[in-house]
């Protein structure tokens, strides 16, 4: 069982979503939340981050990502960062081969995502400009996009693959660096999601109502 320090106030209802709905049901709920929700949730998911802080070294290596696509927004993990003395990176696709799906990581220079030099990738999400790029093995943890989750840590991701390929030396029992941390709205953690031998579970989940532990 999972271990816990969800907000009192939250609800087992909005973690019994059956396990065969398919990714767009997610999506779509993603998207249809309007700019103020969004940022509130986030708000809300950040100030479970210092749970997280306990868990890492001085000047750790943290790795994040663009919100792009109806997620929620992880300005709010990127100005953790700053206040802690850590070093966030963003994830680089392609930068072995459009072949190659395992992510490097670049430094975020920047104090923000929105004023960072970043340029699209084919796939629709904006990434940084390479440079000094990192594979995930050098950071504390990675703070990675889902679809949904369930409560046993088992990830659903957007269907392409890079993160479960990217960490694909952690398998199978998981351990080493990083700490792998999804980050998500609430509606998106579910009672439970067909596990496939190629995904990479999360060691933790952070939503606007708490955190839960897989470790």
């Amino acid at each position: 069982m999972p271990k816990s320090s969800a907000a009192a106030g939250s609800t087992d209802a909005q973690a019994t979503t059956p396990s065969q709905l398919p990714r767009r049901h997610f999506t779509r709920q993603r998207r249809a939340l309007s700019k103020q929700r969004r940022q509130q949730a986030a708000t809300h998911a950040s100030r479970h981050l210092n749970a997280l802080s306990r868990r890492l070294p001085r000047h750790a290596k943290v790795g994040l990502y663009y919100d792009g696509f109806g997620e929620m927004p992880t300005q709010p993990i990127a100005t953790w960062c700053i206040k802690h003395g850590y070093q966030a990176y963003l994830p680089i696709v392609g930068s072995l081969g459009a072949t190659d799906k395992r992510l490097r990581f670049a430094p975020l220079s920047q104090h923000t995502l929105l004023t960072a030099r970043t340029r699209k990738h084919a796939l629709g999400m904006q990434q940084p400009q390479p440079s000094h790029l990192l594979w995930a093995q050098a950071l504390d943890v990675l703070i990675c996009p889902l679809v949904a989750a369930d409560k046993a840590g088992n990830r659903m991701g957007m269907g392409g693959g890079y993160y479960d390929r990217t960490l694909a030396y952690r398998q199978p029992g998981g351990s080493g660096k990083p700490l792998v941390i999804g980050w998500c709205y609430d509606f998106q953690l579910v009672a439970r999601l067909q596990r496939q031998p190629w995904d990479v579970p999360l060691d933790g989940l952070i939503t606007p109502s708490g955190v839960h532990w897989f470790l």
